[in-house]
């Protein structure tokens, strides 16, 4: 059986795809033996290495959790910002002024180009030197801004690209109605477009999320990944440490693609359903208009 992207494969193709297959998994049981076995000869997979996370209430109510808290809260700022912002810079690139086009291109450019750390170190040496912002929260303000400034312009060329995805059919006939180009965009254009964003800017979420680690590194924000250190100090248990809090970020990401995967399906099954009803009591049975 064929399709019209590929055939099918036959059966010495299927028994090459199970022999591929075999050997994957021979390959990865034994990486995972070896790894299991490593953490146990150095004594890291012992009860009271893991205890403290089970049986130790103050290991999350001291650590876990305000680290869980300061993640999601410079997560969740640097989201609301950087969304609209990158919105208005993917619009601006779009526009029909050629010193438009020109001077958010330029911004876009850079702060694509720019580490996002080196932006974070920026912005704290930014806040020391020419603001009164207190020290407590400066941190925050400085990952916030790093973030806001380079996931802006990643958002600003999906933006782009998804506007510049749709048919053109879909302007010209909303030029035809007489939309002005601002209509065109807010009612036409972004609407239809963010279905075919919404994965893209999903996955750049799940990089803000992330890079907040970045400023409890080297910023001393007191966010998720910076209370291994202090855990460590505490319990002796570096890599179960790290191994609980990679959990907790891997269930963060997960619930943040599921609830964006459910606004997708929201969104697709509302187009398919979208439509004008007429109401009959509208026409004239006189006339029959």
């Amino acid at each position: 059986m064929t399709s019209v992207l590929y055939d099918a494969p036959g059966p010495k193709a299927k028994a090459r795809n199970w022999i591929y297959s075999g050997i994957f998994l021979v390959v990865a049981a034994a990486v995972a033996w070896w790894v299991v076995s490593a953490l146990s000869d150095n004594g890291q997979l012992d009860a009271d290495k893991w205890s403290p996370f089970v049986t130790e209430g103050d290991v999350w109510t001291t650590f876990l959790l305000p680290g869980i808290g300061e993640t999601l809260r410079a997560g969740a700022i640097s989201m609301v910002i950087a969304l609209p912002l990158g919105a208005l810079l993917g619009i601006g690139r779009l526009s029909d002024h050629a010193w438009v086009r020109a001077a958010v291109g330029t911004w876009v450019e850079f702060f694509r180009a720019v580490p996002v750390l080196m932006l974070m170190i920026f912005g704290y040496a930014l806040y020391v030197q020419f603001t009164s912002v207190d020290s407590g929260i400066r941190p925050l303000y400085a990952v916030v801004t790093g973030l806001v400034l380079y996931n802006s312009a990643v958002i600003g060329e999906i933006v782009r690209a998804g506007v510049q995805s749709l048919p053109n059919g879909q302007t010209d006939a909303a030029k035809a109605i007489g939309m002005r180009k601002g209509q065109v965009m807010a009612f036409v254009l972004l609407p239809q477009a963010v279905t075919a964003m919404l994965p893209a800017l999903v996955s750049q979420l799940v990089v803000i999320l992330k890079d907040t680690a970045l400023g409890g590194a080297l910023l001393g924000l007191g966010e998720l990944l910076s209370m291994n250190r202090q855990i460590a100090a505490n319990y002796s248990n570096v890599i179960p440490t790290l191994v609980v809090i990679a959990a907790i970020y891997i269930a963060m990401n997960f619930a943040l693609t599921t609830l964006a995967s459910w606004m997708e399906g929201r969104l697709r099954r509302s187009k398919r359903s979208t439509g004008v009803v007429v109401p009959v009591s509208q026409f004239d049975a006189t006339d029959g208009t």
